[in-house]
């Protein structure tokens, strides 16, 4: 099936189309109206250029150096070193489809009619995502005001035929053999345009609409690994009737029980609490409170989005070309609103792998398991189980709480005391995306031990939803209970389950879409 054309005009985008040019490689194209917006704001360039008073980013220096005014026979050269100066990243290549992200924003933002770039610029770097060109972008160098600076100078570089670039085969080329085997020409940049290319969130915003696809579905399998260990350690689903979430109100808490309620109906495991030693009256938190922990979640997640849906239809530059025809100084490159959002989704992240660690924890645990064997081992002394996977699951929760440590509170100035004041959204986008990772891993285990922990419970019927769930995992070649054996493969395995939403796939046919 081919991939939808994703049209660019002058009202921003929409995250799907962010995810399907970022991770689906869908073709891109300019709309007229972009087309006729580019051409307009580009004429009151033009004009400003020709005038002999200084205009912030068309007739003058950048940042601290604004100050000097550059005349006409400079221009040129002032756009391009402009690129070539900030193209000064360092450390690890950022990955693909975050540098793809970048691009696309960035070209969301020119087709505003806002920068002031030209129609031909724009529509080169249409055709440098379409040809599968992708600048080699580095770690380190954004400070996330005035935007994402370096990274989104590497991406300019390439238009400008300078510097590395990966090919559609993923070898790392020269940007100008890159350039020439795909007939695109390279930009010879003119006033502002250097400029217009660098001034924007679009890396923390990219990373952003990318960690929120992730997130949602990730809440989702946590909502149906939480209901897998309820049901493997006998616990009750009466703490999930809607009227309990009723009179609490908060949108995710209810979603999340009416979830894992669903996966949970028909279940023969639940409410055994007399068959304990010493009969409990509750489940413990980690267990009875887990709709509570991932509803708070999945409300942040709501408000992050309606962050991200503003950015998506936001032209971020500065100096902007504003309707009635004024060019503007302004601050709306500062990333602040995204990386706050960014922060938060780390701190909920790192919540929801605790809860569901804590989870894994107790299924191992034959003090606490209610009758499952130690660390759901074959025969516990001579095998060891679980054991290890949870040490595993331990530390990557204890890193997640290190990255749960916000970013956007550590400004560092720069620029001369100019830009006294920054966002470090970049830097709290990247640490997300080592959290996300890290909470699909967390899961993952949790869901690998309680499947094994429910058919450990011989004589007694799982839900058919969890039935559901057990069948596709072991179809996937995820081994149930047995002798101790090589553990990593089979982590693996579940973890490519998990990422690829076949969790929740295998359960929906059974209980329904799951929110």
């Amino acid at each position: 099936m081919n991939m939808r054309t994703v049209v660019v005009g002058t009202s921003g985008t929409t995250a799907e189309d962010v995810v399907d040019v970022a991770r689906g490689n869908a073709p891109v194209e300019l709309s007229a109206d972009a087309l006729s917006a580019l051409a307009a704001a580009r004429e009151v360039v033009d004009s400003l250029a020709a005038k002999p008073e200084p205009v912030y980013g068309v007739s003058t220096g950048f940042g601290a150096l604004a100050s000097r005014h550059i005349g006409p026979e400079l221009r040129a050269r002032l756009q391009r070193n402009i690129v070539r100066s900030h193209a000064a990243g360092m450390g690890p290549r950022v990955e693909r489809e975050v540098v793809r992200a970048l691009m696309f924003l960035r070209l969301k933002t020119v087709a505003s009619g806002r920068t002031g770039v030209r129609p031909e610029v724009a529509q080169t770097m249409a055709d440098v995502l379409n040809a599968g060109i992708t600048p080699v972008v580095h770690e380190y160098g954004s400070l996330g005001c005035s935007g994402d600076l370096a990274p989104l100078s590497h991406c300019a570089l390439t238009l400008m035929g300078e510097g590395d670039a990966e090919g559609p085969d993923g070898v790392v080329r020269p940007a100008a053999e890159l350039l020439a085997e795909h007939g695109i020409v390279p930009v010879e940049l003119r006033e502002k345009e250097g400029l217009a290319l660098l001034n924007g969130t679009d890396g923390m915003l990219g990373m952003l609409v990318m960690a929120l696809a992730d997130l949602q579905r990730l809440y989702t399998s946590a909502d149906i690994t939480a209901a897998l260990t309820l049901e493997a350690l006998l616990g009750t689903d009466k703490v999930l009737a809607p009227e309990l979430h009723d009179i609490r109100p908060h949108p995710g808490q209810g979603v999340s029980a009416d979830n894992m309620l669903r996966v949970l109906a028909g279940s023969g495991l639940t409410g055994h609490f007399q068959q304990d030693a010493a009969p409990r009256v509750q489940d413990a938190y980690s267990v009875r409170c887990a709709p509570q922990v991932a509803g708070a979640g999945r409300d942040t997640l709501a408000y992050a989005r309606i962050v991200a849906d503003r950015e998506l239809a936001s032209a971020v530059d500065n100096p902007v070309v504003l309707p009635d025809g004024r060019v503007e100084s302004n601050g709306n490159f500062h990333g602040a609103p995204v990386a706050y959002v960014l922060d938060f989704l780390a701190i909920v992240a790192a919540d929801l792998g605790s809860i569901a660690e804590r989870r894994t924890d107790r299924l191992l645990d034959k003090n606490r398991s209610h009758g499952l064997p130690a660390f759901l081992a074959d025969d516990p002394g001579v095998d060891s189980g679980l054991m290890i996977a949870q040490y595993t699951q331990a530390a990557l929760v204890s890193e997640m709480k290190r990255l749960a440590v916000p970013a956007s509170v550590d400004s560092i100035p720069s620029s001369a005391m100019q830009e006294d004041h920054v966002s470090m959204g970049w830097s709290a986008a990247r640490k997300l995306r080592t959290a996300v990772d890290h909470l699909a891993r967390i899961i993952a285990v949790e869901m690998y031990a309680a499947t094994r922990a429910i058919e450990l419970r011989t004589g007694l019927l799982p839900a058919p939803a969890s039935m559901a769930a057990i069948e596709a995992v072991r179809a996937a070649g995820i081994e149930g209970p047995g002798p101790d054996r090589f553990l990593s493969p089979d982590l693996a395995a579940a973890d490519t389950f998990l990422r690829e939403g076949r969790l929740v796939a295998a359960v929906e046919p059974v209980t329904g879409p799951l929110a």
